[in-house]
Formats: structure tokens, C-alpha cells, sequence
């Protein structure tokens, strides 16, 4: 009689965890899955045609690829998003077959991500705040390129989702595993999100009763140095040690300090990649509104999330993206919009929360319809918004790899054809496109002297790229100076070409 009461009681446990996780919308897979599939499609058709490499992407690009020499690599730089993208460019040149290698594996990325989410927040919800994220200009644009800002974003919303998971279910091992996991890939991408992704949840696990486990301690530690190892270890063999690579890795950034740039962040909102000196006007001021709206809409799931005695399911990712936001918002004197992409993934979950209580909390039936057509209008405006900004930067970035296609092609009917030597301004994209090597005597990238280079001139064509007022090195003055198309906002763009390099119509 005991077994019989027992194993009815174990079925309706079981039953109750099923519906748990089914949810009464049906099963998340479905939900999670319609928000990266469009994900992946609005890449294909708004962003991949027609792009070509920015500079930050053809240095993470050179150092797998076989078919352009190595650029240099810089100190703060981590190796973890060419090692993402090795399948692809070890076998073809094709930048777009990389996009859509990228574009396909950001949805991919997009869908895992969430799903760890499933058991914490409803499936329409979870939906809601990957739409909410994949929706801005930001968010699209860096899908399908070669930089590692969204990769953390996925990292750092795995981590945290699979931190509450361990925290809350003592034997969910495969949670534990994926924090560990989290961690590390976050750090092989960029090594210092993935201390700042550490810090809040290392927090938490000290700090709060319940969830004073070592073994999530242990996880985070152990990911975190998995993740680190690789870099660690390069600043041994090639910066003379942690201490040297930090300190010039700081250099390289401007130096770490008091720095407020909520207002870079915000001018940066209106489609620059880069805002670096930031000093721009402001030109469509509205392409930032949603920024004031954040820490509202944040709030309001915050306390949407503590009337349903679930605060902590919110409450944690919120604290993980201020900490992830720190050292960009607090500590660099310029803004790029990718660097806070962690953050804007993580906030979409209290913002989506928020949403959907705005709109379900009536108590009144009537007006539910009401608030649902006036949210969804605000919403629509909004990634009108974000698509005319998407707009504006994909047509300046085609517009970029189409001139330096052709600096590129000039150059070369100019004599400079592998094996040679790229040096000056913008001479990361033009070197790789036209096969050679890009040196630079000085600033961030230096790893060569001016003598170097003038002996290297002596055995192999050498470019030297100056725009504007600038004027050619001491070694170049002598050199046949050539006009080349414009790039960006270098005016009077212009290239000193060593006598070695022989232009095509001097051999015929």
C-alpha cells in the first residue's frame, strides 16, 4: 500500500516538472528558435552583401588565414574569435562566405544561448527579450563579422543562466558545466569581459545563503582559467610576462582610468563602430531614445520580477550587466556601440519582462488590447529606428571595402605585388587585400623601426600610405609618390613607393 501511494506521487511530481518546463505557451524550443532564424536571415539579407573586412576584423583574419601574411597583434587583443572563424578562412578567401559562415553561427549561437534561460523565464518572454536584442542596429551589423563583442554577449548570458540554474538546483551538474563553459569562452574572447562576467556572479555565490556552493566557485575558476590560459601564456612568450602585456595593453586603450563615456556611448548609438576622440555633434538624436528608456524598463522588471518572488532571476543578470558595462562606461575615455553588447543581452531579460507586465498586468480585460497595440507601436518605431541606423553603417561599410579594393588595385599596377611591405595610414585592410605584408615604425601596432623598413625596401616594393598634411618618412622622401583613391575621411590619400616596386607600364 506504501509503493502504491508513493509511485502515484512521483508521476505527478514528474508531471509538474514537465509542464515546468513546457510552459503554458507550449514548448520554448519553437519560440526560441523563430527568434534566431529571423536573426540569421535579417544578416543574410541586410548586412552580408557586399561587405567587406574592417581593420580590427583583418587582423583577427590574418592570423589563420593562408592566404595573406600575419598583421600584428597587439597586446590586448585574444585569439579566441580567430579560432572561431579558422574553419572557414584555412579554406577559402571569400569574405562572404565567412559572413555567412558568421551569420548562420551567431543564430545558432543566439538559440543556445536563450535556451539555457528556458527553465527561468517564460518561453514568449525569453522570445521577447532575444528579439528585443537581436533587433538593434548593433546587434545585426556585428553578427556576421569578425570581432568577438558578441561572442561574449552569448557567453556571458550562458554563464548567468546556467550560474542560477546550478545555484537553484544542486544537482543540475550539466548547469555547473555550462558556467565553467560560459567563463572560459568568454575569456578566450576577450580576457578582460571575462573577469568583469566573474566578479558579480563569484558575488553572489559568497554572499548569498543558499547558494554558498564551492562547486559553483570551483566552476568559475576553473573556466575562467581555461579561458585565460592561452592568453597568459602569449604574454609570456611574446610581452615579457602578465604584468608587461597588462600595462601595455592599458597603453594601447588609452590608459585605464575615471573616464565617463555615457556620452560617447550614446553619440556612438548613431551608427559609429568607432568614437575615438568622440567629439563629433550629434546628428539624429533619436537613434539613442531607447537609451534613457533602459533603466526604466530594467526597473520595472526588477519589480515585476519581486511581486512574483522571483527577484533573483532578474536580479543577478542585471548586476552582471552593469558589471560588464564598467570598464567601458567608467574606465576608457572612447565608446564603440559593440562593447556593451554583453550588457544590452543580459538587460533584455528584465526589459522583456517589464514589457510583458505592462501589457498582461491590467486588471481590466478592455484595456489589455489597448496596451498591447500602444507597446507594439513603440516597439515598432524603435526597429524602425534601429534599421535606418543599420542602414547607414552597412552602406559606409561597402562603401569602405569598395575603395580599398581599389587603393589595393592601384597599388599593385604600381608595382607593389607580394612579396611586400604596407606601412602608414590604413595600412592593415590595404596590405591584406593586396596580399602583403603591413608594418608599422610606430603607435599602437609598432614592430619595426624606420631603418627596418628602408632595408626591406632595398629587396621588396614598400608602400608608404600618408593622408592629408602628413609627409612622408625621411627613408621615403625620395620615392615616387603616387594619388590614391579616397578612403573614408582621408583627404589628398597618397602612397611613396620604394624604386624596387616596378609599376606595370614601366615593363611594357
Amino acid at each position: 500500500m506504501q509503493s502504491a501511494r508513493v509511485a502515484p506521487t512521483a508521476r505527478r511530481q514528474r508531471s509538474r516538472r514537465i509542464r515546468g518546463r513546457v510552459g503554458p505557451f507550449g514548448r520554448p524550443l519553437p519560440w526560441l528558435a523563430g527568434v534566431a532564424v529571423v536573426f540569421t536571415v535579417l544578416q543574410l539579407v541586410l548586412v552580408v552583401p557586399g561587405e567587406g573586412l574592417g581593420w580590427d576584423e583583418t587582423v583577427y583574419v590574418s592570423q589563420v588565414s593562408p592566404y595573406a601574411p600575419t598583421a600584428f597583434f597587439s597586446a590586448p587583443r585574444a585569439r579566441g574569435i580567430s579560432f572561431l572563424v579558422a574553419p572557414v578562412t584555412v579554406l577559402t578567401a571569400s569574405t562572404t562566405v565567412l559572413r555567412v559562415y558568421l551569420a548562420v553561427l551567431s543564430g545558432a549561437g543566439l538559440f543556445l544561448a536563450l535556451r539555457v534561460w528556458r527553465r527561468l523565464i517564460p518561453a514568449p518572454v525569453l522570445a521577447l527579450a532575444g528579439a528585443l536584442f537581436a533587433g538593434l542596429w548593433v546587434t545585426l551589423f556585428y553578427g556576421p563579422q569578425v570581432m568577438p563583442n558578441l561572442w561574449v554577449a552569448y557567453a556571458a548570458l550562458l554563464a548567468t543562466g546556467c550560474f542560477l540554474r546550478a545555484a537553484g538546483d544542486r544537482t543540475d551538474r550539466r548547469a555547473l558545466l555550462g558556467l565553467a563553459a560560459g567563463v572560459a569562452f568568454a575569456a578566450l574572447m576577450r580576457f578582460s569581459d571575462a573577469l568583469w562576467l566573474a566578479l558579480p556572479l563569484a558575488g553572489a555565490a559568497l554572499f548569498v545563503r543558499d547558494w554558498r556552493r564551492p562547486a559553483l566557485l570551483v566552476a568559475l575558476v576553473l573556466g575562467a582559467a581555461a579561458g585565460c590560459a592561452e592568453w597568459v601564456v602569449e604574454a609570456y612568450v611574446r610581452y615579457g610576462g602578465l604584468a608587461a602585456r597588462l600595462e601595455r595593453a592599458s597603453e594601447i586603450q588609452g590608459g585605464m582610468g575615471w573616464h565617463l563615456a555615457f556620452d560617447d556611448h550614446l553619440r556612438a548609438l548613431e551608427g559609429r563602430t568607432l568614437c575615438r576622440p568622440c567629439d563629433v555633434r550629434r546628428g539624429h538624436p533619436a537613434a539613442g531614445a531607447w537609451w534613457f528608456m533602459l533603466p526604466l524598463l530594467t526597473s520595472g522588471g526588477l519589480l515585476a520580477a519581486s511581486r512574483a518572488r522571483r527577484l533573483a532571476t532578474l536580479l543577478v543578470p542585471t548586476l552582471t550587466a552593469l558589471s560588464l558595462a564598467v570598464p567601458y562606461v567608467l574606465m576608457l575615455d572612447y565608446a564603440a556601440p559593440r562593447f556593451l553588447l554583453p550588457s544590452y543581452a543580459l538587460l533584455a531579460l528584465p526589459v522583456a519582462v517589464c514589457v510583458v507586465w505592462l501589457v498582461t498586468g491590467l486588471r481590466q480585460r478592455l484595456l489589455m488590447p489597448i496596451a498591447a497595440a500602444a507597446v507594439a507601436l513603440v516597439i515598432l518605431g524603435h526597429l524602425s529606428l534601429q534599421y535606418a541606423v543599420l542602414h547607414g553603417v552597412v552602406a559606409r561599410s561597402r562603401e569602405a571595402r569598395g575603395a580599398v579594393g581599389r587603393i589595393a588595385a592601384e597599388l599593385q599596377r604600381e608595382g607593389v605585388r607580394p612579396p611586400c611591405v604596407v606601412t602608414g595610414a590604413e595600412a592593415v585592410r590595404i596590405a591584406y587585400r593586396a596580399g602583403c605584408s603591413s608594418r608599422q615604425a610606430g603607435g599602437h601596432d609598432g614592430s619595426v623601426t624606420g631603418a627596418g623598413l628602408a632595408a626591406m625596401a632595398r629587396t621588396k616594393p614598400v608602400a608608404v600610405l600618408v593622408a592629408g598634411d602628413g609627409a612622408a618618412p625621411p627613408y621615403a622622401r625620395g620615392w615616387r609618390t603616387v594619388s590614391l583613391p579616397r578612403l573614408g575621411g582621408l583627404h589628398s590619400y597618397r602612397a611613396h613607393v620604394s624604386p624596387s616596386a616596378v609599376s606595370r607600364s614601366a615593363t611594357r
